[in-house]
């Protein structure tokens, strides 16, 4: 038999129960369309966060808390180690290769604006945040070192705080904004990076002079992180070294004593995030296949019921010439065709929901070529794999006990 002729066949055998068709093609259109979309929701995020911290600037380099050893045990970071304001003022006082020294004096509280209440991450911090992170200003401007000395009560908003109150970011400059109950004057509002995909918002921040929230806010000189800017990317080698010397100095860490203090540049945060989304999309995509097995298993039912159905049709077949590799390629086809069929009808699904999920919950998403040929291919060996037995069981029947069925 010619392949255009089987195929012709396989799908008058489709068309002839419709209804049957689509609920076996059902389990793999779900399967294909659900790889397709957790592929891209996890390509997006992993962009997502790449175009972020290349948006910060590639000589960025973040100094966190760490764990100090009293005995060779660790002791957590939160109750003994810290990473204070003092660091950061002998960081820029004597790093070398050092440029911009930020520190980040970071908690969630409770604002409130115009009657209504919100929680965001306040930021206190230095007049140079915004240009050590390359931020732009939409409306206003930043405080000053004198109003920093000063602990004015001044508040520079992140682009997503005027949205969250439904005002425009110019007509807030000047408004009052309270944070913990304190009144603070709005001076500015930042330019947008943008989210990373469900990796957090930096445009749901406040920022305020260092000096008024260490001592009008928060009470503490604890940082949550120093940001230090290289003097260029050949020198991010120089100013680490720099930066563990001063650290180490300022924490008086002996020789050959562990550091109680993380240093980490840009691309190590990129290759973390890149590595842990990689690893839920291959978790949510492996999730997902599972509808594909269950899609063969139902392909290969159906066409054992099939062969059962058209046993006498077998026999005809073979009485009139067909030979056992013709019947064994003719179920294998119809099968392989309900699989493509379901997976056409996948990748439109897939398509579909990616683009969708992106629209209504703002997340990044990025559909693949090859993510789409993956599932499709997929999706064809299935057809292969779970045809094969029926077409064999067909194949193997005895042409006059087939006749004789009723």
């Amino acid at each position: 038999m010619l392949l255009g002729e089987i195929f012709q066949v396989a799908l008058q055998a489709i068309r002839a129960n419709k209804l049957r068709s689509f609920l076996t093609m059902l389990g793999i259109i779900i399967g294909v369309g659900a790889v397709i979309t957790m592929v891209a929701l996890g390509s997006g995020a992993q962009k997502a966060v790449q175009a972020r911290l290349q948006a910060l600037g590639p000589t960025l380099l973040s100094i966190y808390p760490g764990q100090s050893f009293r005995g060779g045990i660790a002791i957590m970071f939160d109750q003994r180690v810290s990473v204070t304001v003092d660091d950061a003022a002998a960081l820029a006082r004597d790093a070398r290769y050092v440029k911009g020294v930020v520190p980040e004096l970071t908690r969630n509280l409770q604002i409130k604006y115009g009657g209504q209440n919100g929680n965001v991450s306040i930021v206190a911090t230095t007049p140079n945040y915004a240009t050590v992170k390359n931020y732009g200003l939409t409306a206003g401007r930043m405080f000053t070192a004198g109003e920093d000395e000063g602990r004015r009560r001044y508040a520079v908003l992140g682009s997503a705080i005027p949205d969250m109150f439904k005002r425009n970011p110019a007509a807030m400059i000047g408004q009052e904004i309270q944070i913990r109950g304190i009144p603070f004057e709005i001076i500015g509002v930042l330019s947008a990076k943008g989210s990373a995909g469900g990796f957090g918002n930096p445009d749901e921040q406040i920022l305020i002079p260092l000096q008024t929230g260490r001592y009008r806010i928060m009470g503490t000189d604890r940082l949550r992180s120093i940001t230090v800017d290289a003097a260029s990317v050949p020198q991010m080698t120089l100013a680490m070294i720099e930066i563990e010397r001063v650290m180490r100095r300022e924490h008086k860490i002996r020789p050959g004593g562990e550091n109680d203090f993380q240093i980490r540049n840009q691309s190590d945060i990129l290759s973390t995030f890149q590595d842990t989304a990689k690893t839920f999309t291959y978790l949510l995509a492996g999730i997902a296949a599972v509808s594909l097995l269950v899609g063969g298993i139902g392909i290969m039912n159906i066409m054992l019921v099939s062969v059962t159905e058209r046993t006498r049709e077998i026999g005809v077949r073979r009485a009139v010439g067909a030979r056992a590799r013709d019947v064994r390629r003719q179920f294998v086809t119809e099968a392989v065709t309900l699989s493509l069929v379901g997976g056409l009808g996948g990748v439109a699904v897939g398509l579909i929901s990616a683009v969708g999920i992106g629209r209504t919950l703002g997340w990044s998403t990025t559909i693949t070529p090859g993510a789409v040929m993956l599932a499709f291919g997929i999706a064809g060996a299935v057809g292969v794999f779970f045809g094969w037995y029926p077409a064999r069981q067909a194949s193997r029947l005895d042409p006059i006990q087939s006749l004789r069925f009723e």
